[in-house]
């Protein structure tokens, strides 16, 4: 049964509040004070929205023996109030950012990772309670089991009314194509709600770890692009877009590498066709690069010209507008949309908005 705001809060009063953490926040009290950035398209007001932005909640942390600033966490992400989120959000043009939380659950014992998620979804949802026109989130499931997170996407969904689940781009030493996630596949199929896969740092595996290493955070500028190019082509090659063809998928980091070399993807089964009899369910039905264009990406490729290229080989209506905030990557992302060459007034507005309110199935008002 669906709950009330109301009753929404009543349940999860007490709790300790969301953590919002990063370090580029700095003056946004002062921000705050000035007139919040309206975005326009030929005169017309657009809303704007992040389909990728994280935060982080302290007391789940704990269950999992972490801290901010602490292990594996950089030592200079510090928590930050709901306001100054809201101050960096008026400053960039945003008007809504769709919440995820990084998994560092996978490795723990079910009732930890049931507790954690439940943690964070419950205050996710507090938030988004409370700023219903400013946030909205993803739900954290405990993917290693995967018919657990199957309940919890539903209850997320259906109590919560969190807008889908993020996830890692493998877990638990396991590709997302593998057959042991299926049920959780098929309860978002069945849900109708998008899945956001973000790269995490156990990713990698160890040789490439080593070769990571030194100068130019190699680890994230290479490594989370490359997950996320690898838990895509595991999903087409071995079937499972096949299997679930109603999946929403959201890919962040602009789906990674992929789109930028997908007629290699093409090329690969014609010049070696012993290496791809098929997966489970047998050859796939499609060009591998024609699934790219039912996958929805993030517009985090940092440059006009790059996006540019991403909506040619994917198409202008799976694009979305993502920041990664509030990390330091950029705070330019709108303005590389409104000035990407080739791009209809009608296309920039779906990019930054549009497609986003659709697939979260959002409020449809400015």
């Amino acid at each position: 049964m669906m709950r009330t705001r109301r009753q929404l809060l009543t349940d999860i009063a007490g709790l300790a509040g969301v953590c919002f953490v990063g370090c580029g926040l700095l003056g946004a009290r002062a921000a705050r004070a000035e007139a919040p950035r309206s975005v326009t398209i030929g005169g017309r007001r657009v809303k704007v929205i992040d389909v990728h932005a994280h935060a982080a909640i302290p007391e789940a942390l704990a269950l999992a023996g972490l801290k901010l600033g602490e292990g594996t966490l950089r030592p200079d992400l510090s928590p930050s109030t709901a306001d100054e989120r809201l101050a960096a959000m008026d400053a960039r043009g945003v008007d809504m950012e769709c919440l995820s939380i990084n998994a560092f659950w996978y490795g723990t014992q079910r009732d930890v990772a049931a507790k954690i998620c439940q943690i964070q979804n419950a205050q996710l949802a507090e938030l988004c309670a409370k700023h219903p026109d400013r946030f909205s989130a993803y739900a954290s499931v405990a993917l290693q089991y995967p018919d657990l997170a199957a309940d919890q996407l539903e209850l997320a969904v259906k109590k919560y009314h969190l807008r889908g689940a993020a996830i890692g781009g493998s877990c638990a030493g396991k590709e997302l194509s593998d057959p042991a996630f299926h049920p959780f596949w098929a309860k978002a199929e069945a849900l109708g709600v998008p899945v956001f896969i973000h790269p995490q740092a156990t990713g990698a595996p160890g040789e490439l770890k080593q070769r990571f290493q030194g100068n130019g955070y190699l680890d994230n500028v290479i490594g989370n692009p490359l997950e996320t190019t690898i838990a895509l082509s595991h999903l087409i090659f071995e079937g499972s877009l096949d299997r679930f063809p109603n999946l929403k998928i959201v890919a962040a980091h602009g789906g990674g590498f992929l789109p930028s070399y997908a007629g290699r993807s093409d090329r690969g089964c014609v010049a070696m066709p012993e290496r791809c009899k098929g997966g489970a369910y047998g050859p796939i039905k499609k060009k591998p690069s024609e699934y790219l264009k039912q996958l929805y990406y993030d517009t985090m490729v940092f440059s006009p010209e790059a996006l540019r290229h991403l909506a040619a080989e994917v198409g202008v209506h799976q694009l979305m507008l993502g920041t990664d905030a509030p990390y330091g990557w950029t705070s330019t992302a709108v303005d590389e949309v409104l000035s990407t060459p080739g791009l209809s007034d009608a296309d920039k507005a779906a990019i930054l908005g549009a497609t986003a309110t659709k697939l979260l199935a959002l409020p449809a008002r400015a």
